[in-house]
């Protein structure tokens, strides 16, 4: 049986702070309700992962990023045709757009946190501003899935647009 809410972290463990969504997934493992939610990973988005979505009620996607505008960003995913579709690397909103195409029925709705990542080479370590991040965003996450709703889960993308926009003060 499907369990409603997927929460599916990406990224290679080898490449330092690429390693953000798979390790977010490790550190809420163990304290979620995992008789709700189902916790997937791997490297990469494919076209095959547009059926994970399949006969859920919430899909959170994770993954680091260079363009997080603070520790870490979350966004509501549009079905979109990218030009990640015909790769082997997909974007989320590329997956939705598949998973529309063969079920013929909307995406649940779908959800990107991304982790705010600095270095991704071959054989770093996850970097200490990296691991800072990441605390934040296991509190964050933990907080999404206590709360499994889709209304709950909108207030939090208008609260993280709001805190993205507020003017530093000045001293």
């Amino acid at each position: 049986m499907t369990k409603p809410v997927l929460v599916f972290g990406y990224g290679n463990l080898s490449r330092g702070d690429d390693a953000l969504g798979p390790l977010l997934l490790e550190r809420i493992n163990d304290i979620c309700n995992l008789a709700e939610i189902e916790i997937l990973t791997d490297f990469q988005l494919q076209v095959e992962h547009a059926l994970d979505l399949d006969n859920r009620t919430l899909v959170l996607f994770v993954d680091a990023s260079v363009s997080c505008r603070s520790a870490f960003d979350f966004f509501q995913l549009q079905s979109i045709k990218d030009k990640s579709y015909t790769t082997h690397a997909m974007s989320p909103a590329a997956i939705l757009h598949v998973y529309q195409a063969i079920k013929k029925k909307p995406p649940p709705p779908c959800y990107l946190l991304t982790i705010q990542g600095l270095s991704f080479e071959l054989g770093e370590n996850l970097s200490l501003q990296a691991e800072s991040n990441l605390l934040l965003a296991v509190q964050f996450t933990l907080q999404l899935l206590k709360n499994a709703e889709v209304f709950f889960w909108n207030q939090q993308v208008v609260s993280n647009h709001l805190k993205l926009l507020e003017i530093p003060e000045s001293t």
